[in-house]
């Protein structure tokens, strides 16, 4: 895959049927909030407690990822890679992140919002090997993010995942495109919801990764 190919379905650019513009969003908020691009299998991995941890190197516009804030809200994504490159056993997350991209219409919807625990630099694919069940990806799908502009480093983020008091249904306008990891969207969240796991577990969970991957 082309590193071109690579950053199009990680961030969602890659679909059945293209972006359309829609002039007007369904439920925006007044206020933005600050959106990391996922893939929506992981959103729902995340919301149902199978993972704890994204890994991130950044688009190709972008000289490294970055991480600015410690809350943001989750743009779901979805490409047809996607199902390749999770463990068996993971249909239901696909089907389900699938279900909040429509593609006839070009909208979206917002349901999860994290907040960072902690951040690990890495390129020890034996450490990573280690965290398996912290994620639903293949190992081939972890080399293959090792491999992707190997001079930098593979940021894991350790977060704690909440959903959000109400779904927001948002149109997909040009401005959300493009190979950036980041955007604002018209969402008003200021970290209410329920979360999955409480905070004890998530720093017990990065004291793991740490451990795994530092040493």
């Amino acid at each position: 895959m082309s590193t071109v190919e690579w950053n199009a379905y990680d961030r969602g650019e890659v679909h059945n049927g293209g972006m359309t513009d829609i002039d007007t969003p369904v439920g925006v908020a007044t206020t933005t909030t600050l959106a990391l691009k996922e893939w929506g299998a992981v959103v729902h991995a995340l919301l149902d407690g199978r993972q704890t941890v994204l890994l991130r190197k950044g688009g190709i516009r972008e000289r490294r990822f970055d991480v600015s804030r410690d809350r943001f809200v989750l743009f779901p994504t979805v490409a047809h890679a996607h199902a390749e490159r999770v463990r068996a056993g993971q249909d239901d997350v696909l089907t389900a992140g699938a279900a909040d991209v429509d593609e006839e219409h070009a909208t979206f919807v917002v349901r999860a919002g994290v907040e960072l625990v902690d951040v690990i630099a890495t390129s020890d694919p034996a450490g990573l090997a280690d965290l398996t069940d912290l994620h639903i990806w293949k190992p081939e799908h972890i080399d293959e993010r090792l491999a992707f502009r190997p001079k930098h480093p593979l940021q894991v983020l350790v977060v704690r995942a909440f959903t959000l008091p109400q779904l927001v249904t948002l149109a997909r306008v040009p401005e959300y495109g493009g190979c950036s990891s980041w955007v604002d969207l018209p969402v008003d969240w200021n970290g209410e919801g329920r979360a999955t796991y409480d905070i004890t577990h998530l720093r017990g969970v990065a004291d793991r990764v740490r451990g795994a991957l530092v040493g």
